[in-house]
């Protein structure tokens, strides 16, 4: 069984495994993304504060994680290169999205994202953003094919690639 659930403390441990994988995964790639410290123990614990992480469950092992996020992204105020196609201010950002490499590759992003989005449709949510790195185009072609479309610059730790999609 596969299926998207919120994040306890008791599942810290295989999040921070599962970061320090797609870290490595991403400089083995040819990526600066995530080469630092972000993300870091604590903006996990800061996700799990503000009932904001998600794990991705598959028979009963955390096979990913994400933040999903609701309102104003900060850092999406300011987009260069494009616009967003709407100037709504409530809407769903997924960040640290990451898989553990026992599950890459199986496509498993589909259920990650098709959960987020009825459970966020749910609540009334139509609007989702996202951004990735320029070097990460295993992501950006992700968000492609879930039908999210190219938006413009944000910086984040850099410029990153901000991607929107309407429901």
């Amino acid at each position: 069984m596969i299926y998207l659930r919120k994040a306890n403390l008791t599942d810290l441990s295989k999040i921070m495994k599962i970061i320090a994988e797609a870290k490595v995964f991403l400089g083995k790639s040819g990526s600066d993304q995530w080469q630092g410290i972000y993300p870091a123990r604590e903006d996990v614990v800061d996700d799990l504060a503000k009932n904001q992480a998600y794990v991705l469950d598959v028979d009963g092992e955390v096979a990913a994680y994400s933040a999903v996020i609701t309102g104003e992204e900060p850092n999406y105020t300011k987009i260069t290169n494009g616009s967003w196609t709407n100037d709504n201010l409530d809407y769903v950002t997924v960040h640290r999205i990451c898989f553990s490499d026992q599950f890459r590759g199986q496509e498993l992003t589909k259920y990650l994202f098709s959960n987020i989005f009825t459970l966020m449709n749910a609540q009334g949510y139509r609007d989702f953003r996202v951004d990735t790195h320029e070097m990460n185009r295993i992501m950006q072609h992700v968000f492609e094919r879930e039908g999210f479309e190219q938006r413009g610059i944000v910086q984040i730790d850099g410029e990153r690639i901000a991607y929107q999609k309407e429901l």
